[in-house]
């Protein structure tokens, strides 16, 4: 048997609504959908990342009563590496400049790997990103 989902979300606990999304702006470019609530912001803060994908920002108390007794892992603590797959190493620089600007951590900085050009950011929450060029031909 198949399942076939009408959406694919990740959804990540975050401290502040306003400062997330200032960061995805600021950084990413990304603009959320929905409609805005009175802070100005839709509920829930979301992002349309491609397709049928979407990144969903939630108050890390919301998160935490959503999972019941399934705790949400401390903060700094990383349970999963989202990745951005850009066309050129220009662009990773471009994007890594911009997450520092907005208030991220560079946590490694670009360097060529053999499997492409790469950085590791985290957003203000501590979530981490792996932000790659494919790798134009060889090392």
């Amino acid at each position: 048997m198949t399942t076939t989902a009408s959406e694919f979300t990740v959804s990540l606990p975050i401290a502040d609504r306003q400062r997330a999304a200032d960061f995805y702006r600021e950084a990413f470019g990304f603009e959320p959908v929905g409609t805005p609530t009175e802070d100005g912001l839709p509920e829930p803060l979301q992002y349309r990342l491609a397709g049928r994908t979407l990144l969903a920002l939630i108050p890390s108390d919301g998160l935490d009563w959503v999972l019941g007794s399934r705790q949400l892992a401390p903060v700094a603590v990383s349970e999963c590496l989202l990745g951005l797959t850009l066309d050129t190493a220009h662009n990773v620089d471009a994007l890594v400049d911009r997450v520092r600007h907005a208030g991220g951590e560079v946590i490694t900085a670009p360097e060529q790997q053999e499997w492409g050009y790469t950085a590791i950011c985290a957003d203000p929450d501590g979530h981490a990103w792996q932000i790659t060029a494919e790798r134009e031909g060889p090392l």
